[in-house]
């Protein structure tokens, strides 16, 4: 037989081989899905925060799915409703993981939910993502820490805020007079002990410092304070359901932003109304994400969530950084070659990639994210102008490091719900 008739031959045998497994593939039954927890509350109290959370990662998911998956293997979400439960969330995780055998979970939204949840992953080593901002002080090989620590976001927003505002015809060398305010959680608490650090640094005074009961509806007794104390700045940290009843009664006071500016850390475009969102403009909010920032990513991203849920839709911080955990677990999937916990434990800590709010990259070392930094002022129609940024993303420090992490311990010890 002939050298090119066996050729001939060999290269007939390789095309038939390949057909036939498109053939294969394309009729093979289906591949058995990559099943993904999500853990966020449906119903009760915190349903209205949490909810777009699960649209995000649904979103990111038909994305994935639509681009083929992992490995032609589609990416299934099974969502539990933590009902507005710390405690039953974390039961919710366990069945999750030994019941519906989930290859990652991706929920939680207060700290005592992720305390409660963390203590889940850690005994099953399985992996939480977690995408709000949170008071630090925490680390976990089994959590990835989607949102932000103080040192990224509060202290750089403090910084300019001692620098850029006040009340007209303030001279820099009087010292800023500064009121705290916040919800009594632990967020507020931690962050206020930071804070006021960072205010001992510039020289600036604490003219007062009060806490509202969470869920609370009155607060003329607070707004009064603020207005007898008259400082040059309020920094805000009152849950982000209850400051709707706070930037009215302001406004009810006389209070402006041009003579009492108010900077919040737990506003969000999402959460106030359309009736909420005049008394809140000109004054100011600190977060990672505004969904006017203007890059050809961010942009081409509202619109693809726009057009999956409406022109109308409305994206948050918390809602994008939940996109964007979901899209840092598939990164590291397809780098793995697979959605197998294990697989994807090994390559999580080394994914970078760009997001709407610009890099976002996994620091190895704390299992926190580097973001970016930014302050907007808030406009009558809810959304807010950005007026400054850092313009590189920051590094994460849980714990800060002008204390030990004893004295930070000791230090926080007095503060409910922050111990493990």
């Amino acid at each position: 037989m002939k050298v090119s008739h066996i050729l001939r031959v060999l290269v007939l045998l390789i095309i038939l081989v390949i057909v036939a497994f498109m053939i294969w593939k394309k009729y093979a039954g289906p591949k058995e899905n990559i099943r993904i927890g999500v853990l966020h509350s449906l119903s009760g109290s915190m349903a209205e925060s949490e909810k777009p959370l699960v649209d995000a990662i649904r979103f990111a998911i038909e994305e994935a799915n639509a681009a083929d998956g992992i490995n032609d293997r589609k990416i299934e979400a099974v969502v539990a409703d933590c009902r507005s439960d710390a405690a039953y969330c974390a039961k919710e995780a366990e069945r999750l993981i030994k019941e519906e055998q989930v290859q990652a979970l991706f929920g939680c939204w207060n700290s005592d939910c992720r305390k409660q949840v963390k203590r889940v992953v850690e005994e099953h080593n399985h992996l939480l993502f977690y995408a709000l901002r949170y008071e630090g002080m925490e680390q976990s090989p089994n959590i990835v820490y989607g949102g932000t620590v103080p040192n990224q976001l509060v202290m750089p927003a403090v910084h300019w805020a001692l620098e850029n505002l006040g009340k007209p015809g303030a001279t820099h060398s009087r010292r800023k007079r500064v009121y705290l305010v916040g919800s009594d959680y632990v967020y507020s608490r931690v962050v206020n002990i930071l804070i006021k650090d960072l205010l001992l640094a510039h020289d600036a005074i604490v003219v007062g410092e009060r806490y509202l009961p969470l869920g609370s509806a009155v607060v003329d007794d607070l707004v009064a304070d603020i207005a007898g104390q008259q400082p040059d700045i309020v920094l805000n940290t009152i849950s982000r359901t209850d400051n709707a009843v706070f930037f009215r009664t302001l406004k009810k006071n006389g209070i402006t932003p041009d003579e009492m500016p108010v900077l919040s850390f737990s506003v969000t475009e999402i959460g106030l109304t359309s009736l909420d969102t005049v008394p809140m403009a000109g004054h100011y909010a600190a977060r990672n994400y505004f969904q006017t920032i203007p890059t050809h990513q961010n942009q081409s991203f509202v619109n693809r969530f726009r057009h999956r849920f409406g022109e109308s839709a409305i994206i948050d911080s918390p809602m994008e950084a939940s996109y964007i955990n979901m899209r840092m677990w598939i990164q590291a999937a397809l780098e793995a070659g697979s959605g197998d916990l294990g697989k994807v434990q090994r390559t999580i800590l080394r994914q970078s990639l760009p997001a709407p709010e610009g890099v976002v990259s996994l620091d190895p070392v704390t299992g926190h994210v580097w973001k970016v930094a930014r302050i907007g002022k808030a406009r009558k129609d809810g959304q807010f102008d950005v007026v400054w940024d850092s313009e590189r993303p920051l590094e994460p420090a849980p714990f800060p490091t002008y204390r030990s992490r004893e004295e930070w311990d000791e230090l926080l010890k007095p503060i409910p719900g922050l111990t493990p």
